[in-house]
């Protein structure tokens, strides 16, 4: 907010009380103009106003969704329609959405043509399960199906030694 200023030969206490009347005044109605764009951040919006910003956006709240995935969720809701169809989009959408890195295969020689691979970590899967479904059902390829695939991550130790084997021979005849 800009602080008021009044010429100097109107300075006084009287007027130093009107300045400091008015300076709260206008901050006040500063506030007041702010709040309908505060209202367009999904991050700091009002649930109410959320839920039409959702709307806006094709975001429906599943069950059980925590309000701070909900409001992630309406805050790249554009974003993720443009990245949806693509490998690396989607990777980028789990990884905004705090699913976090996965690998994606598609059209493996082995299996069906229309089937995709992601391939996630345990905890990955245990902790957003119903997250996972609503990403692949908005966000997937049409007419493709998604498997789900665990990475398990074994630790592996190797030690490199020196290793010098001498070798003998011993023949005996009778």
């Amino acid at each position: 907010m800009i602080k008021l200023k009044l010429p100097f030969w109107l300075e006084g206490v009287e007027l130093a009380k009107l300045r400091d009347a008015a300076q709260s005044w206008w901050e006040r109605v500063e506030e007041w103009l702010r709040w309908p764009l505060l209202q367009l951040d999904a991050e700091t919006c009002h649930l109410t106003i959320l839920d039409l910003l959702a709307w806006q956006r094709d975001i429906t709240r599943f069950k059980g969704e925590p309000e701070s995935l909900y409001r992630l969720r309406v805050k790249y809701a554009y974003i993720n329609a443009v990245d949806a169809g693509s490998v690396a989009g989607m990777k980028r959408i789990l990884v905004r959405l705090g699913v976090g890195y996965a690998e994606i295969d598609e059209r493996d020689p082995d299996r069906d043509w229309d089937v995709i691979m992601l391939r996630l970590s345990d905890s990955q899967l245990s902790q957003n399960p119903e997250l996972l479904r609503v990403l692949i059902q908005q966000y997937g390829r049409t007419c493709r199906r998604y498997d789900f695939i665990t990475i398990t991550p074994v630790a592996l130790q190797i030690a490199a030694v020196h290793f010098n084997d001498d070798q003998q021979t011993l023949v005996a005849r009778l």
